[in-house]
């Protein structure tokens, strides 16, 4: 036994890299059969590996540049992820429970620490902090259940930042109790340095990244370089006084528009972090914990349990009294209590801060059993945190499962992308992520279609190598993709018949922009394949890349909300926005703006969205004056014989040459009546609502008729 003691720790990087992989890999496997969160096994993993445990690994340099990058990531993710409108609709409620779940846990601790536990006021106060502030170590425990909006989980994750604030604040006024240099102006520097800060994080990032975007489309560039901008902000964030995860929040706060929920950069992002940095960080949380201290007295053990229910009382006294203040199901208050329960190393590095604190020669402020307090609390806490966490995520999906069920037996989603070129083609698989229904996951049908003439074998190597460069870019978002090379005698007929064979709802295809492939404005075939097909047809023109749009201008012709197919291509703007974060203006008349804004209003609230009269479609060209290059301007037309036809769509295509031939451009050509298996309930409502407008209609036609005939007699 003392011949194989002989090899542990692991020194060898290559082993020790090996054995926390091993870690990350079988820890959930083995949690999960025995139905406890993957996030605690992390945990008991690093207990159980570090040098107060089996003494496997060292908790070496490695552990302390991985775990804070995993702490940094927890906290930059959870900023990307923020629903940015709801946030600045519930500012008021974000800044109630900030408050609240910083002030009653301090208001709890300080007096119980300076009676029971008999520490100093300072020392009372630094205990206060550690427990004002929180880790969202559960986390990942919401993103995994897709809960990353919900309005529990994004009033945790703003109230956790304001909580580690007013911490920060509180600390920063200790450790200046304790420099005799400190002099009057500490405060108004510190906060001039915060405001100048975060103003130049807000001025000039957005305007680099957005350069940085629409200039390099290189997956592994774009990743990198918004890596070097967390990484800088945490940094600079260290630099003028606070801790580095305050940065990283605020980096990914920024950087939420530029980075949609569900394209593939943000795969990357969260798969990167989920698979190596953020494990890295719980395991060596772990291994920080030593379990032996339980057993070595009543005091230790007394000033342990003293400290969770200090902790676990004011959060939850904030959680629940704010649930119901907010009038949130009692679900909601489970959650938020879950979430920011939890201490990890954020309350390390202020125990360390005190430890370097002397509160004369050679006594430092934290003593050890303070300390080793506050590591048994980080376990118990973790634990607390990650199994509510955990359980009230699955009562909050549980309401969602059978909607879900409902809307995926009348829905009848599915997305063909008819592509050529491979510099649009890209662009239209961003475009049909952006705007599929994630909850089906039935993914996306891309299709090449070739002449069969000479060319047929080169033609059809070219379109294997462009649908097979168009999976990756697919798989990267996490979008299954079902591919096809077809050979036909004209290629708007292949398009037709892979539409039927692969049972599609709509189309989505690139309006090219080669002047010299084909003279017609349309591209080639598109107008007989519009003329062909009566289901909803999406021509787009990307100027720039999606996620670099700021704004999208709606040009809805009289009469539009007749058309069978206006809730379908409502909802695909509606998730086109929402994942973009970008504003919405509509331009029609009030009858449709009313529509469209009770749709968004109950479907996407988080939208944005501006309503504008336009009264003629001639008013058209007036739009291009306020149609910026960061714009995508969509034109929703009509086939003739539509409901919302007119002689003015005639001169539709000259009309966005000559006005919008710098834009990003889209063309919708709705639904029309016809052959359709499924239909969604918002449009078997519409078509509730058009037959009684007809009816209608006939009715004031036959009373008319009869009025003249007897004032005629």
């Amino acid at each position: 036994m003392s011949h194989l003691s002989a090899y542990f720790p692991v020194t060898d990087p290559t082993l020790v890299f090996f054995v926390v992989l091993c870690i990350i890999l079988f820890a959930p496997i083995i949690m999960g059969k025995l139905r406890i969160p993957h996030i605690i096994g992390m945990v008991l993993a690093g207990v159980l590996v570090g040098q107060y445990g089996l003494n496997i690994l060292v908790r070496d340099d490695s552990f302390e540049l991985f775990g804070k990058v995993g702490m940094y990531y927890i906290m930059f993710l959870a900023g990307l992820e923020m629903d940015m409108e709801g946030l600045k609709k519930d500012s008021s409620q974000f800044f109630i429970f900030g408050i609240l779940t910083a002030l009653i846990p301090m208001a709890i601790t300080y007096p119980v620490a300076t009676i029971c536990l008999n520490y100093s006021p300072a020392a009372s106060l630094l205990l206060s902090c550690i427990m004002a502030s929180n880790t969202l170590i559960a986390y990942p425990i919401a993103v995994r259940y897709g809960l990353q909006r919900h309005r529990s989980v994004a009033l945790s994750v703003g109230s956790t930042m304001l909580a580690l604030f007013i911490a920060l604040m509180v600390l920063a006024s200790v450790t200046a109790s304790f420099d005799a240099d400190t002099h009057w102006w500490f405060w108004p520097m510190f906060l001039f340095k915060v405001a100048a800060f975060c103003a130049g994080m807000i001025l000039i990032i957005p305007r680099i990244t957005r350069k940085f975007l629409r200039r390099y489309s290189d997956a592994v560039m774009q990743f990198i370089f918004i890596m070097a901008e967390l990484f800088l902000s945490a940094a600079l964030s260290e630099a003028v006084g606070l801790e580095g995860i305050f940065g990283a929040f605020l980096a990914g706060l920024i950087l939420n528009r530029y980075i949609p929920r569900l394209s593939s950069l943000m795969n990357r992002i969260e798969f990167t972090g989920n698979a190596i940095f953020i494990p890295y960080f719980l395991i060596g949380v772990g291994m920080l914990i030593n379990l032996r201290l339980l057993f070595h007295g009543g005091a230790i053990v007394w000033i342990a349990a003293a400290m969770v229910a200090v902790g676990m009382i004011g959060k939850a006294l904030a959680a629940y009294a704010a649930c119901i203040g907010f009038k949130m199901p009692l679900s909601s208050g489970h959650m938020m209590f879950g979430l920011t329960s939890a201490h990890a190393a954020g309350g390390i590095a202020m125990v360390m801060v005190g430890m370097r604190l002397e509160v004369s020669p050679g006594h430092p402020m934290v003593d050890d059993d303070m300390l080793n307090g506050v590591i048994i609390m980080i376990l118990f806490t973790c634990i607390i945190s990650t199994l509510v966490t955990e359980r009230s995520a699955r009562q909050l999906v549980i309401a969602d499962k059978a909607q879900d069920i409902k809307q995926a037996e009348t829905d009848d989603e599915k997305i063909l992308l008819p592509v050529k070129y491979p510099d649009v083609a890209k662009g239209l698989v961003s475009m049909a992520i952006m705007m599929r229904n994630a909850k089906l996951n039935r993914g996306l049908v891309a299709l090449n279609v070739v002449y069969d003439d000479k060319h047929r074998s080169a033609n059809q190597k070219e379109g294997r190598a462009l649908l097979d460069n168009l999976v990756k870019v697919a798989s990267a978002a996490d979008v299954k993709m079902q591919t096809q090379v077809r050979v036909a005698a004209n290629i708007a007929n292949g398009i037709k018949y892979a539409f039927k064979e692969f049972d599609a709802s709509e189309i989505i295809m690139g309006m090219h922009i080669h002047k010299d492939i084909s003279p017609k404005f349309w591209g080639e075939f598109a107008q007989s394949l519009y003329n062909g097909l009566n289901r909803q047809i999406i021509f787009v023109r990307l100027k720039q890349p999606l996620n670099t749009l700021r704004g999208i201008q709606v040009a809805v012709p009289s009469r539009a909300e007749f058309e069978p197919g206006f809730y379908r291509w409502v909802e695909r703007l509606g998730r086109l926005a929402g994942n973009l974060e970008c504003r919405m203006v509509f331009h029609g008349r009030n009858e449709q703006m009313e529509l469209i804004r009770n749709y968004l209003r109950h479907k996407h609230p988080s939208v944005r969205a501006d309503y504008q009269l336009m009264m003629h479609w001639n008013e058209l060209p007036r739009l291009a004056a306020t149609i910026n290059d960061d714009h995508l301007f969509v034109v929703v037309t009509s086939r003739k014989g539509g409901l919302s036809y007119k002689t003015a769509l005639e001169r539709l295509p000259d009309e966005i040459e000559k006005h919008f031939s710098g834009r990003s451009l889209m063309l919708i050509y709705p639904d029309q009546y016809g052959e359709r298996e499924a239909m969604t309930f918002a449009e078997s409502q519409h078509q509730e609502e058009l037959s009684a407008y007809q009816e209608l209609r006939g009715w004031l036609h036959r009373t008319f008729h009869r009025t003249k005939h007897s004032q005629s007699t």
